[in-house]
């Protein structure tokens, strides 16, 4: 789907949105893309099966046609392919004939609740509250013909296309709500930079505050990308909203995804919906520094291996939840608010001792400004590892039996503020080579090691594909240095500061080389004042 008509469709349902709240209506534009989706799907295999109903060479050929018509509408043939069955009252071209009636609301709620008769792993997570819209009239309707104009392509192309749909409206809503939005919505780039460091490859990926499903359908992208095969990922989440609970299942749901978002919609600290679970993978991106999370209640737990997190902050909470979580080889990315890395207050300083001591901390990454739509507060990565003693999942490309570099007793600190670039004037995104270049980074650290090859560097890339500590942005640092510093993380205590290109030339020469040229380019400034004088004179301007 091209650039252009993504625009274009957003502007017209933005448009349609009129007074209405981009957090409400945000669950009508994607309740109806997913309905179109599934019609389309449901369509394109009953178009594909009527044919070879009526051929006679193939074996699903029928020869009367009262039982061919019927043998259309047999489920059978439709869950076999994966495909969802549609009733008729909720395929789309009933939906759309009826679209400028009055009750065009009430109708769409009625298909929804039929697919989800017909549909058991549909059931509950639909939003169902067309009915009740607060739109102008004929407002419904026009947002159906809108969502018409998106046409889903044959099988796996019309997967690709719901998909960019999809996440580019998800983005575009959360950027509409802005602070409001972050909570359902981590930005796509942040995202890339998670999973492109983790690798997920195949196991069991978590996120215990999933928003919309970004970490979950990313992951899959790049087990797909790297060769690997859909469904090689076991998907399990958590959601403490019920809204935003229906919405990241119908966002795996539309891409054929399997997945465990629990029994409900559910408070994570007190209601773990996954209490057995040790997962391969967690990535996480938790609302910060969340002050009414009741800790109180939960001051014994069994989760707080490192510490118990104070009541006020629930930021050291998470951290303990994902490690609880952790497999024995597995390894975390979680977004956090900056002051997580320093912070003393109420014995968070304690926690951050503890496990920097255990050694659970394994890479951490500082993040530009302006990159989230929910808050102006800097952010960091954390990637945690149960054990870094060269056993993590290799880089794409390494031979499989080619052991990690054991990086015990050490830390990865990533300086990454000079990073990304501003998309419009307020939100910041990592481009491709941004992501590239911190995954590198670590990927290369994470690498065995090779015979260092003697001379000076000349690139920053280290095209050698050895990992080397650059000034002002990477550093391998151990943990009795980080002690010295008070076991705070923030990397730019420790990165350094930049290179500057040193081109061997004496100071006393350059210094005189740079005054003669000075004078030269002051003599040309005071030639250039005559010039411009006389040619004013000359049309009349003297001074």
């Amino acid at each position: 789907m091209n650039i252009e008509l993504r625009k274009t469709l957003w502007a017209a349902a933005d448009k349609l949105r009129s007074s209405m709240d981009a957090a409400e209506y945000k669950h009508l534009v994607l309740g109806l893309i997913f309905v179109k989706y599934i019609s389309d799907a449901f369509d394109e295999l009953r178009s594909g099966l009527r044919v070879a109903l009526a051929d006679p060479e193939s074996e699903l050929y029928l020869d009367d046609p009262v039982v061919r018509a019927a043998a259309e509408e047999d489920r059978d043939y439709y869950t076999a392919a994966n495909v969802f069955w549609v009733p008729e009252q909720a395929r789309w071209e009933n939906l759309r004939a009826h679209a400028k009636q009055a009750n065009i609301g009430r109708r769409i709620d009625a298909a929804l609740d039929a697919i989800e008769a017909d549909n058991p792993r549909l059931k509950g997570i639909l939003d169902k509250r067309f009915g009740r819209a607060q739109l102008e009239p004929g407002k419904l309707g026009e947002l159906v013909d809108l969502v018409s104009t998106i046409g889903f392509g044959a099988g796996d192309k019309a997967k690709d296309v719901l998909g960019e749909v999809y996440e580019y409206f998800l983005g575009q809503f959360a950027s509409a709500e802005g602070k409001k939005g972050g909570q359902f919505y981590t930005p796509a780039s942040v995202v890339k930079v998670l999973v492109e460091i983790l690798g997920p490859h195949k196991g069991k990926v978590y996120d215990p505050c999933c928003g919309s499903g970004g970490m979950f359908v990313q992951s899959e992208k790049f087990v797909e990308s790297h060769g690997g095969r859909f469904g090689d990922l076991s998907i399990y989440g958590q959601e403490a909203n019920p809204t935003t609970w229906r919405l990241v299942a119908m966002n795996l749901a539309i891409r054929g995804m399997d997945f465990n978002l629990g029994k409900e919609p559910a408070d994570t600290f007190h209601r773990d919906q996954h209490p057995d679970l040790r997962a391969d993978y967690v990535l996480a991106n938790p609302p910060f520094n969340i002050s009414d999370w009741g800790g109180e209640r939960l001051a014994d737990d069994r989760r707080w291996q490192f510490g118990t997190p104070p009541t006020g902050n629930a930021n050291y909470a998470w951290l303990q939840h994902i490690l609880h979580h952790l497999s024995a080889r597995g390894q975390a990315g979680v977004v956090l608010a900056n002051g997580s890395m320093s912070s003393n207050q109420n014995g968070e300083g304690t926690i951050r001792q503890a496990m920097i001591e255990r050694d659970v901390v394994e890479v951490m990454v500082a993040l530009p400004p302006q990159l989230f739509f929910n808050t102006p507060i800097p952010a960091c990565l954390w990637f945690l590892a149960k054990s870094k003693a060269g056993n993590q999942h290799l880089p794409d490309g390494q031979r499989a039996d080619l052991q990690l570099r054991d990086r015990r007793g050490e830390v990865l600190f990533i300086d990454a503020r000079k990073l990304g670039r501003l998309e419009g004037r307020v939100f910041r995104v990592f481009d491709d080579k941004d992501i590239e270049q911190i995954a590198d980074t670590v990927h290369r650290w994470r690498a065995p090691m090779k015979p260092a090859k003697r001379g000076r560097r000349t690139s920053k890339r280290h095209d050698d594909g050895l990992y080397a500590d650059i000034p002002g942005f990477c550093r391998s640092v151990s943990l009795a240095e980080i002690a010295e510093h008070g076991y705070v993380l923030t990397p730019g205590r420790y990165v350094g500061a930049e290179d500057i290109e040193d081109d061997d030339e004496a100071f006393n020469e350059k210094m005189n080389r740079l005054t003669a040229q000075l004078a030269e380019q002051m003599g040309k400034g005071v030639q250039l004042d005559a010039l411009i004088r006389e040619k004013l004179e000359g049309i009349g301007y003297g001074a």
